[in-house]
């Protein structure tokens, strides 16, 4: 079992001989890394109703929208939105990290809200390597040489690609459910029945029917996910949609039915991420700074914190997160998903 981690404590310690003994561990704060206002200011969970003006910017292939906080010269810390979710999971985090003096950036992944292809003609492609490569492309168009990556759901599973294959673009990382790095192999492999249940969704988005379901029925389909997903977070109907808008996105279903469909072998990637697509297969370890964090009433299929500890053989600590807290765990515990970037960021 998960040990259960007062997330209030503030250090950690490191090193892979420990890892290998202990799931929880630590990392020695430095006041030297610390922000100017190292007390980020919180609020009631799901108060927050508007992040302000989005800002847009072209990144690789997309025109990426963001929306922005904080100091211009904070450090850095970019947030990765999942499925099915969008940049509202940061509400309240947002306010918080940007009252401590970090410049916070969370943008749109492509498929969701206002993000779009810059040209018709590109293959709407979500294979983890690409949706990885917009980040890094999104640090790139602002100028961004390192940060701290945080994320949930796809969002964890681009922060830690990104932070596996180029760790020098990376200040530290938190990723929900940990170590979510897989490959086309490894997802034709069968589970048990139970855990095969669990993944009903992306059998159903295997087939056309599927596609067909989830096109007519998108919303109705994501806020069951929402149900399944965190069965104890008794979110409303304005809170569900002021995420559901970014499902209008036009590339919004061709981006979820490629991805799920690419992770069970049924669709086929793009040539140009064949060699990250070979590393990652390979499972490669994560050495910056880390935290990772689960919580107790998780709906989602999620890893035993066990099966990832020695994939994170530098600065490492995991955090079992109480309380009902299901799959968005930003939204609905946001000060633990703070107080995780604010430690992570003193390593």
């Amino acid at each position: 079992m998960t040990e259960a981690i007062d997330r209030h404590r503030r250090f950690f310690v490191g090193g892979a001989a420990t890892i290998a003994a202990t799931i929880s561990l630590g990392i020695v704060a430095s006041a030297k890394a610390q922000p100017a206002n190292a007390t980020p200011q919180f609020i009631k969970p799901d108060t927050s109703t508007s992040l302000g003006a989005l800002k847009h910017t072209d990144a690789g292939v997309l025109n990426i929208a963001y929306a922005e906080a904080g100091p211009a010269d904070g450090r850095p810390v970019i947030l990765l939105h999942g499925w099915p979710y969008d940049i509202h999971s940061f509400a309240d985090v947002m306010p918080a990290l940007a009252s401590a003096g970090y410049h916070v950036l969370v943008p749109y992944l492509r498929g969701y809200g206002a993000t779009r292809f810059l040209s018709s003609e590109t293959f709407r492609n979500a294979q983890p390597s690409a949706l990885a490569v917009d980040v890094i492309a999104f640090m790139d168009a602002l100028g961004i040489e390192k940060a701290i990556l945080a994320g949930f759901d796809w969002g964890a599973r681009s922060a830690d690609i990104v932070a596996a294959l180029w760790p020098e673009r990376v200040r530290a990382l938190v990723a929900v459910s940990g170590y979510l790095i897989g490959s086309k192999d490894a997802g034709r492999m069968p589970l048990p029945p139970k855990a095969e249940l669990q993944w009903w969704y992306q059998f159903y988005f295997a087939t056309e029917r599927g596609r067909d379901g989830y096109q007519n029925n998108r919303y109705d389909f994501n806020k069951l996910i929402w149900q399944l997903a965190s069965p104890k977070w008794n979110f409303d109907d304005e809170t569900f949609a002021r995420s559901a808008a970014a499902f209008n996105n036009p590339d919004h279903v061709d981006i979820v039915i490629h991805n799920y469909r690419w992770r069970l072998g049924l669709a086929e990637g793009e040539p140009k991420y064949a060699g990250l697509e070979r590393r990652l297969a390979e499972f490669p370890v994560i050495t910056v700074p880390t935290i990772t964090l689960e919580s107790d009433a998780n709906g989602a299929p999620h890893p035993d914190p066990k099966t990832y500890a020695n994939k994170f053989p530098g600065k490492y600590e995991h955090r079992h997160i109480k309380g009902g807290i299901g799959h968005n765990l930003p939204q609905e515990d946001p000060s633990a998903f703070v107080e995780a970037i604010i430690d992570v960021a003193r390593a």
